[in-house]
């Protein structure tokens, strides 16, 4: 959730330019009456960096001083812009052209291409990926699905970093980049796949501003238009700017220095796609009479989250950390961070879930809670562990919500509405714009309480209620609103991808969290060889990791949980620790923690069914393949007991009757199927054929609750017995 959705959604335009200034601190203010030469706001997590830079841009707007048409915000995504927009709005600031490097040359690029080039652009591709399966395919090299992706990135971090097929192994080489494949058969797969591109006319993202920056550098008279359309730049992110975006923004910028970057060099998590903070830091020796502020004051988080943010800064090194800028809590005080450590991962995921659950229930909303998370693979056991835990989530980088089936069905809806709505029935009794859209959304699946579960129904809901919401929202900030009105607003935010806030707990990566907010927050397996990550070996890329676990913690408002596992799965090798970063922050650890440490937050040993799972407690024996012996790891093999390659003596025809029972039962509870049971644990079933309750117990994947759930039906297929279809669900 972002700080604009967590206040007033639709705020009163203010009356005058000084009122733009109303609010702000000192530093803010500063930042934003900062309207004349090079401007450097060095902004903290949470220090209101957006609220400093908008409310610059209106207030020089407001004053006369810029003009909107002039002005280009640029950022580095669709829904950072779009909210940049939505904010310069609501300050009477529409027109700025507010966009991502990628959207402002695209655009530019389209625009001056007959002029520069002739014809019509080259087709853009949204995804490369299968291209270099092809150029891979052209060199006669194979490439499996995670190396396709490896050599994917390395093609794009070459050409951001503006290097050419010929130089990507020295490249490479200089700054120690460990390359997933032989350098020189990357730099073979590179040429293959520009040449790929030129044959079937079509160009990627990158060419996007290769191109533009070649346009303009190449033909001084579109440098000159582009130069007399836009005066004044604003880059937020400033950090993550890339060689060649940062070559862009000169040829846009020309012998001018109207420009104002904002950025935090403790930020930079995205090296590994060419960003880096050198530009931000090398700011002042490029522009020697730059304006610079520091923004401090942390609005977001409580004094004990930014304790522990300090923390892990006090310990950092190398030239970001030189830089790092010490927060200042601006909120009341609040609980002290939760550590937790827990046998294995399934443990630790279980131990969230409940955690969560009983957050719901106390109050919290689960649109404020954040599971993040190193790597997406981690996600599957924590979506298993809600979906049992019956808590609704959603996937940060899944689809888009205005993407999404339900949402545009009801924006067609709402619009025909709008058009037709004097003769619609469902509308007779509606005499407010909230009753409107509950009344024509009722027909599209909303209703008053939501569904049980929390599968493809609930997620159906929770889009459907997010719009209600909203329309409540705007009602109440725009007297006299119509149903037209919503349309043409719902319109505004899908073109800039500014979704409504969806009611269910957020399973986000660290990196995919950049510039989201909540109110609780559980940063999970923080332990080595996952934070920092394994192959984070050189001293900057431990650096980088440990600015990335920085990020995840400033994510939090007033809770923060941290949680480890002591082996990846049940029956494993306890050998895992907790991270080093936390060395000298979490109770009762050494490290070398200088000023702003962590608090005093206890320790908690995981829980597993409401049991103390003690570290002294009776530890699991390793589970074994009941076929050759081996030990398992896998989880889907420990499911089976058995190793993926060896013999199954599985009952097929029960395994199809155990699918049918449990298509039947997603379906009754708008759960997808996996959150009966998995494929995994029915093959288990079907191999093991259990005879009572005892047994089917002993099978991975049923546990307790499913047992009681699902146990007296599933025995009864395996027995043979018809279940009858038509008994209601619990």
């Amino acid at each position: 959730m972002t700080a604009a959705t967590h206040s007033t959604l639709f705020p009163q335009v203010p009356d005058t330019a000084d009122a733009v200034l109303d609010g702000l601190d000192p530093e803010q203010r500063e930042v934003a009456t900062a309207l004349h030469g090079p401007v450097c706001v060095l902004a903290g997590a949470g220090t209101g960096k957006t609220r400093a830079i908008t409310h610059r841009i209106a207030y020089g707007v407001r004053a006369g001083i810029l003009q909107p048409s002039s002005v280009l915000a640029v950022t580095f995504t669709n829904r950072a812009a779009g909210e940049m927009r939505g904010r310069l709005r609501q300050l009477g600031a529409g027109g700025v052209q507010a966009r991502t490097f990628h959207s402002a040359a695209l655009r530019q690029l389209q625009y001056f291409w007959p002029k520069a080039v002739g014809g019509s652009l080259p087709r853009l591709v949204d995804r490369k990926i299968q291209l270099v399966a092809d150029a891979a395919a052209a060199c006669r090299i194979r490439l499996d699905r995670g190396e396709l992706r490896d050599v994917t990135g390395e093609i794009e971090w070459s050409k951001v970093t503006q290097t050419i097929p010929a130089d990507y192994a020295a490249a490479a080489a200089k700054i120690g980049r460990e390359a997933p494949r032989d350098p020189a058969e990357i730099a073979q797969i590179y040429s293959a796949y520009e040449d790929l591109k030129r044959d079937r006319a079509v160009i990627d993202f990158e060419d996007v501003l290769l191109l533009t920056v070649a346009v303009l550098q190449d033909r001084h008279d579109i440098a000159e238009q582009v130069r007399s359309q836009y005066q004044h730049f604003v880059v937020d992110e400033y950090q993550d700017v890339s060689p060649l975006q940062q070559r862009l923004l000169e040829l846009w910028l020309g012998e001018r220095d109207s420009l104002c970057v904002v950025g935090d060099a403790s930020q930079t998590i995205y090296s590994f796609t060419g960003a880096t903070p050198d530009h931000l830091l090398d700011f002042r020796t490029r522009h020697p009479g730059a304006t610079v502020v520091k923004l401090v004051r942390d609005y977001r988080s409580s004094p004990q989250v930014v304790h522990l943010a300090n923390g892990l800064l006090s310990q950092a090194h190398g030239r970001a950390a030189e830089h790092r800028l010490e927060l200042i809590s601006q909120r009341p005080s609040g609980a002290e961070p939760v550590y937790a450590e827990y046998t294995d991962e399934p443990a630790e995921a279980e131990g969230a879930a409940r955690r969560i659950r009983d957050l719901i229930a106390s109050g919290v909303p689960a649109a404020e809670i954040a599971v993040l998370f190193r790597t997406n693979s981690q996600s599957e056991t924590y979506e298993q562990a809600l979906a049992d835990a019956g808590v609704p989530y959603q996937l940060r980088g899944a689809e888009r919500f205005f993407d999404r089936p339900e949402v545009r069905k009801a924006g067609s809806a709402l619009r025909a509405a709008a058009r037709f709505g004097g003769n619609d029935a469902l509308l007779d009794d509606a005499d407010d714009l909230p009753s409107q859209v509950r009344a024509v959304l009722s027909g599209e699946g909303w209703t008053t309480r939501p569904p049980v579960g929390s599968g493809a129904v609930r997620e159906r809901w929770e889009s459907l209620a997010a719009l209600v919401n909203l329309a409540q929202d705007f009602a109440t900030a725009k007297a006299g609103a119509t149903l037209g009105d919503l349309v043409a607003e719902l319109d505004e935010r899908a073109n800039a991808q500014h979704a409504p806030t969806v009611q269910g707990v957020t399973l986000a990566s660290l990196h995919s969290a950049k510039g989201l907010e909540w109110d609780v927050v559980f940063l999970v397996g923080v332990a080595e060889g996952m934070m920092p990550i394994t192959y984070a070996k050189t001293d900057e890329q431990v650096e980088e990791e440990r600015r990335l676990l920085y990020v995840g913690v400033t994510r939090a408002r007033e809770h923060l949980f941290v949680s480890w596992a002591l082996a990846r799965s049940p029956g494993g090798r306890a050998g895992r620790r907790p991270s080093r970063f936390l060395d000298g922050l979490r109770p009762g650890s050494v490290g070398t923690a200088g000023r702003g440490g962590g608090g005093a937050g206890g320790i908690e040993r995981g829980v597993r069914g409401g049991v103390a799972t003690a570290v002294g407690r009776r530890s699991r024996t390793p589970a074994r393949c009941r076929v050759c012996g081996r030990t398992l790891t896998d989880a889907g093999e420990m499911k089976l007991m058995r190793c993926e390659g060896c013999p199954s003596d599985m009952d097929e025809g029960l395994y199809e009757r155990l699918r049918e029972w449990r298509a039947v039962q997603a379906e009754r509870s708008g759960q997808p199927a996996f959150c009966v049971f998995t494929d995994k644990t029915l093959m288990a079933i079907a191999e093991t054929v259990p005879d009572d309750a005892g047994e089917l117990a002993r099978i991975p994947g049923v546990g307790v609750r499913k047992l009681n759930r699902f146990g007296t039906e599933v025995l009864a297929i395996c027995a043979g017995r018809e279940v009858d279809e038509e008994r209601e669900s619990d």
